[in-house]
């Protein structure tokens, strides 16, 4: 029998927006949604790159779907992850926007009968984008100081209630993927050349604004971090859409207006992208 090097092994879905480097540096495992274009299918993360998932979306919108990962591939990641740890946390994006967390709980009870003796732990989240990354590194990093599976979820849970995240949208045209205004508006919308702000409440999207000029949404997602946080020390995960060049400007002045204890860039889920649009440029955060 292989040796427990872990008390717990962390998992989560590719939803969750954490740079390869982090995922690695913290062992967390990704089970990946799968994108379906022009009758082949892809796992998010592993299959292609976001460019390239966001090069097939702008080549026809209306032919980019999605689905959620399968029980099997939540299976094979608990069987995987039984090998090096006692215990399992799973932590899906918010089931108000995916079936994961309720797949993840049907692969947890079968994982029950083909590996007895490992514990498996399924959380929703709550969030999606980067705000579910920072609930997922706040589990591996709890992970990664020894700490059991109980210290482990409570980190996880505190971390639910710190985060959030706003996003400033190029165009509303792809919105009503998110169920909450109808496509007709969106698309009438979008020839109004309408610029949406989003944010996340109560673990589902939530419009936090408009504006007409995508800079001046920038200005205003600006202004609602400064009144939330102030001067508080921050973490923050600028997050993009297929707009590399404005997040690292985004970052720079973010860096240069707040107190930043943690502060990186990195590419929305093209599985999010797929309802917010292309150049899309946002951060999740919390404050401690």
């Amino acid at each position: 029998m292989n040796q427990k090097n872990n008390k717990v092994a962390v998992i989560t879905d590719s939803m969750s927006c954490i740079p390869r480097g982090m995922l690695e540096q913290l062992n967390i495992s990704v089970v990946p949604i799968t994108i379906h274009f022009d009758g082949q299918n892809y796992r998010d993360l592993f299959d292609l790159t976001a460019d390239q998932a966001y090069e097939l979306f702008l080549k026809d919108p209306d032919e980019f779907k999605t689905s959620p990962p399968s029980v099997g591939q939540f299976l094979d990641a608990y069987t995987t992850a039984a090998k090096a740890a006692e215990n399992i946390l799973c932590i899906t994006l918010s089931s108000k926007l995916s079936a994961c967390y309720k797949i993840a709980c049907i692969a947890r009870d079968e994982a029950r009968q083909q590996i007895p003796g490992v514990n498996i732990g399924v959380l929703d989240s709550t969030h999606v984008t980067a705000s579910q990354g920072f609930v997922v590194l706040a589990a591996a990093r709890s992970a990664a100081d020894g700490k059991d599976l109980k210290a482990v979820i409570r980190a996880t849970e505190d971390m639910m209630q710190k985060t959030t995240f706003l996003m400033a949208l190029d165009t509303i045209e792809h919105v009503y993927r998110t169920g909450r205004i109808p496509k007709v508006v969106a698309r009438l919308g979008s020839i109004m050349s309408v610029k949406p702000i989003l944010t996340f409440k109560s673990g589902a999207v939530s419009f936090a604004g408009m504006t007409r000029k995508h800079d001046h949404s920038l200005d205003r997602i600006i202004q609602l971090f400064k009144h939330s946080v102030g001067d508080k020390p921050v973490h923050v995960a600028v997050m993009h859409a297929y707009a590399e060049g404005e997040a690292r400007k985004l970052k720079e002045r973010i860096a240069a207006e707040f107190n930043c204890k943690e502060l990186w860039v990195t590419e929305l889920s093209p599985v999010m992208g797929y309802a917010v649009g292309t150049g899309t440029v946002g951060f999740a955060w919390y404050a401690g």
